[in-house]
């Protein structure tokens, strides 16, 4: 039991690093690691393994939200209208989505994330953002924004970084801002999820021990003891290192994690 402990530390490591460095989201590394380790473990079926994955993920987005955004935040990097304008529409949209996930098989979440993996691996690959506007959209556009990609955030057990960062884009944001922005956006999306994956796998059969709901209170735990060490320390090197290249670099272990989940469903 405990390699398995120590395998959550390493999966906040890694999350809580890649959430600050590249705004992304550390869900993109947690939820397929959390998926490995939840089949080694084998204390649950893998048609439960998708909904324990995507909400233990959003639950420790918590930890790693807070620490990653106070970093950007020192940095004055953090654009707090757009997190007002957008952060109730985002709340709704990805409770919606935590209550759509529950009605889907695990077999079908593995699907679209893996769809979304590889999108998100090809936007990365290939540096692709939206033409930037003049001026930001106003509260309507934000609100619809925000309920989207709060929706799809708790569909796939993200922070929302990978979606809300192109939208920051187009409205004008540089990249810097655009990253630190989505990391306090990150906030309301753990709390909501956090929240919708608790309601609906309360009760459920088939779950593990220390469990609530659909989120492995021992997971969380081992992933946000590193992640909030770690993400001050990818948010420092977002201003130090070549981004770009980095964000290339992680496009393709994106390729190669959606084609071992793929072979996974086959």
């Amino acid at each position: 039991m405990l390699q398995i402990y120590f395998l959550y530390i390493c999966t906040g490591a890694a999350a809580g690093f890649f959430a600050g460095l590249l705004g992304i989201g550390g869900g993109l590394v947690v939820v397929p690691l959390l998926t490995l380790i939840f089949s080694i473990q084998g204390d649950m079926s893998p048609e439960l393994a998708m909904h324990v994955a995507l909400g233990t993920s959003l639950s420790s987005i918590l930890f790693t939200a807070i620490s990653s955004s106070r970093a950007h935040a020192r940095r004055k990097s953090v654009l707090w209208n757009y997190v007002r304008g957008m952060a109730p529409a985002i709340a709704l949209g990805t409770l919606g989505g935590s209550f759509l996930a529950a009605g889907m098989s695990g077999t079908g979440l593995k699907i679209f994330f893996v769809c979304f993996l590889l999108v998100v691996a090809t936007q990365m690959l290939l540096d692709f953002y939206p033409r930037a506007r003049h001026s930001a959209p106003g509260m309507g556009g934000l609100s619809l924004a925000g309920f989207l990609i709060g929706g799809v955030s708790s569909l796939v057990g993200l922070g929302g970084g990978s979606l809300s960062v192109p939208f920051l884009r187009w409205c004008g944001v540089e990249i810097h801002k655009a990253v630190g922005t989505s990391s306090a956006l990150s906030w309301p999306i753990a709390i909501a999820g956090s929240i919708g994956y608790v309601w609906t796998g309360w009760n459920q059969p088939g779950l593990p021990a220390w469990s609530l709901g659909y989120i492995s209170v021992t997971a969380t735990l081992g992933i946000a003891c590193t992640s909030i060490f770690f993400a001050p320390l990818g948010a420092k090197l977002a201003h130090a290192l070549p981004v770009s290249t980095l964000r290339k670099v992680f496009a393709l272990f994106l390729y190669v994690t959606a084609a071992r989940m793929l072979w996974g469903i086959i």
